[in-house]
């Protein structure tokens, strides 16, 4: 099937940079940037995937929305350092994956819903709130992805924060339960074995909680606004709506779509039997 414009030069463009930031990785050797390309590249082929393995159509906007948060999150969050250079770029990228989420989530349940071969009847706030609630189910297991990193290499994916006030239990002289509150601390003095001593200026290192906490909510705010979308688009399939939510195939795009399966696969066999007549015919040479 014949894509959108929009998505075909929104796909070249990224991929051409992703091709062009792959090259400099390999002529600088960092071999993990290459990594993380060729992973860039595989991701961008996930929407064109789910749209031909479960036979819905992706809304333009929707998937263009989807290409730019993956070029986003590996090659200017991670080659291009955006995480730590822009305080607010990890807050941006959560929150557009708590609606692309949803947006995932809601689609799968709406094409349940008005599948005539199951027999479900959802209302629209139901549908929603599903929604909503596979967004913050995936949100949740990605930040237990990042402690499980954290935990067994180290690789602070769950990044610190310095905070100028402190409210534990832990610092209580005598061990009771109740919060000794620490604040306009100036700095913290971290002794170790393998560093010597390290000096936080500015604070007190928050380890990771904040970063997370930060995360779920900002998840939450971008369930919330797809799940107001989704219910719009239930009660009057809207125009603004449609754009970010995926429809089943009609007859005619899903005839489309096994055309040009079997058009591919039909190109695929001339062009093997073609390399084997290639590969069997007589070189010309005398012996």
């Amino acid at each position: 099937m014949n894509k959108p414009k929009s998505i075909v030069i929104t796909y070249f463009i990224l991929r051409a940079l992703v091709l062009i930031v792959m090259v400099l990785a390999i002529l600088n050797r960092q071999w993990y940037n290459v990594f993380l390309c060729l992973l860039t590249l595989l991701l961008f082929l996930l929407p064109s995937f789910v749209s031909h393995q479960l036979k819905i159509q992706l809304p333009g906007a929707l998937e263009i929305i989807i290409l730019l948060f993956i070029f986003a999150a590996e090659v200017l969050g991670e080659i291009g350092e955006f995480y730590v250079r822009l305080s607010h770029w990890d807050t941006i990228l959560h929150t557009v994956n708590g609606f692309l989420m949803a947006a995932i989530g809601f689609s799968l349940i709406d094409v349940l819903n008005r599948d005539p071969h199951i027999r479900m009847s959802m209302s629209p706030f139901f549908v929603a709130f599903t929604a909503f609630c596979f967004s913050m189910t995936v949100g949740v297991l990605w930040e237990f992805f990042e402690y499980g990193v954290d935990r067994l290499f180290l690789a602070d994916m769950q990044k610190d924060t310095v905070i100028q006030t402190v409210a534990s239990v832990a610092l209580h002289p005598d061990g009771a339960n109740v919060p000794v509150v620490l604040r306009g601390v100036t700095e913290t003095v971290i002794r170790s074995v393998s560093a010597g001593e390290t000096v936080v200026s500015g604070g007190y290192l928050d380890i990771g909680i904040r970063d997370t906490m930060a995360d779920l909510l900002v998840n939450c705010v971008g369930a919330l606004v797809f799940s107001v979308l989704g219910v719009l688009y239930l009660k009057n399939r809207g125009r603004l709506a449609r754009a970010f939510i995926p429809q089943l195939m009609t007859e005619e795009q899903l005839h489309a779509l096994e055309a040009e399966n079997r058009a591919r696969a039909l190109h695929r066999i001339k062009r093997l039997r073609r390399h084997d007549s290639e590969k069997g015919a007589p070189s010309g040479k005398n012996h």
